[in-house]
């Protein structure tokens, strides 16, 4: 009896080695990372992971991410798979594209080793990334960067020649009905540290009341952080039903020949929506769309900030983040250096007279504490305690 409930357990795979998880796949990366469930393991076909993309996956903790393609090709050193191994989930490569008909939505699957397995049957194998790999890798792909770099100055090159129009007169960019004419926009993207920088601004936005902008997912992380959005850009492929009928206006960012897949999506949601057909990516089309409507400053979160992220999202596309910040200059700002440059207008006076108030307060009190008890006093204290972290707050 303990024999047959011994094999009983390993055809269920539950004394297997490897780690298991349920199986979700999809070529598009950043809409895969819309559905992933703690746990689960992610099947991708994305050549040269880019750090964005690793962060939206990691951000739901999967226990493994197989690759299809090669998560570093060589080109240049991407920023995506050194952050799944820091993040202790592994990370397994070059699998072949034959993992997609293998394997179905929904499947428990098990990796071992450089193997990935349906029970007991081997489906596929890669290479298991590492430490280790992940470094010899990166340190053989920095010798790819000058062509890179040679690569993105004539792609630049050809968006500027393609989209000047755009950049120069604003043509195509839609006038839309949320006000940004003498206010301060928050363009909000789910990339580099989103989370911390966009909680680094929460007495700056308490206090200027700026336009809120997701950028597709930056949506949802508005919504989490407890905003609503006045304006949604993007294609929709990795924004949430909940963010886009939450009453925010939305821009369908559609492709140059006018084709916007999002559109119908808004649609089925009854979501009015309007279109800017553009090859710019969906956050320039959002900095271009605070710009041309009149915002006074335009404050990125989890946007592009340096060359390495540029070249590390490894698209012609990112030639119009170059140039799109060419254009906006001084009136763009990152989140990070906000947070920074901020202070509260709370005047020095208006601390000192509430300083102030209050001692006269706690001297009335102590005047009053020997009739009335240490119960008053207690509550002086309580009174206190919170003026007392009211002016740290105003000054944090």
């Amino acid at each position: 009896m303990p024999g047959m409930k011994l094999a009983t357990l390993r055809r269920r795979g539950d004394l297997l080695p490897g780690v298991s998880g349920v199986a979700r796949l999809d070529r598009a990366t950043d809409r895969l990372a819309g559905r992933l469930n703690h746990g689960d393991v992610a099947i991708i076909d994305h050549v040269d992971l880019d750090k964005m993309t690793a962060e939206a996956l990691a951000a739901a903790k999967p226990v493994a991410v197989v690759n299809a393609q090669p998560s570093v090709s060589g080109r240049y050193p991407n920023l995506g798979p050194e952050l799944l191994i820091q993040a202790g989930i592994l990370l397994i490569d070059n699998v072949g594209a034959e993992v997609f008909a293998a394997v179905k939505e929904g499947m428990k699957v098990r990796i071992h080793g450089d193997t990935v397995y349906l029970g007991e049957d081997e489906v596929v194998v890669g290479t298991r990334q590492d430490p280790a790999s992940i470094d010899a890798l990166m340190t053989e792909s920095r010798a790819g960067l000058a062509a890179q770099l040679e690569a993105f100055a004539m792609n630049t090159a050809e968006f500027m020649t393609r989209e000047r129009g755009l950049l120069i007169d604003g043509d195509g960019i839609p006038d839309v009905r949320t006000t940004f004419t003498g206010r301060h926009a928050v363009i909000v993207v789910r990339g580099h540290d989103h989370q911390k920088d966009l909680k680094s601004l929460r007495h700056y936005i308490r206090e200027y009341h700026p336009v809120l902008v997701g950028v597709d997912g930056g949506a949802d992380v508005l919504v989490e952080a407890g905003y609503k959005p006045d304006l949604i850009v993007g294609d929709l492929n990795s924004v949430s039903d909940n963010a886009i009928t939450c009453g925010a206006e939305v821009v369908v960012h559609a492709h140059p020949d006018g084709r916007a897949p999002g559109l119908a999506r808004a649609q089925d949601l009854n979501v009015d929506a309007r279109t800017f057909p553009t090859s710019a990516t969906g956050e320039d089309a959002a900095m271009l769309i605070a710009d041309h409507n009149g915002a006074d400053l335009i404050v990125s979160v989890g946007s592009h900030a340096t060359l390495t992220e540029f070249l590390d999202r490894g698209r012609t596309g990112m030639a119009s983040s170059f140039l799109t910040r060419l254009r906006l200059g001084a009136k763009l700002v990152d989140a990070h250096s906000m947070s920074r440059l901020y202070r509260t207008r709370i005047s020095a006076l208006t601390v000192l007279l509430v300083v102030i108030a209050a001692l006269v307060a706690v001297v009335a009190a102590l005047s009053v504490a020997a009739d009335s008890g240490h119960t008053y006093l207690d509550s002086l204290q309580d009174g206190w305690d919170r003026i007392s972290n009211w002016v740290q707050d105003a000054f944090s």
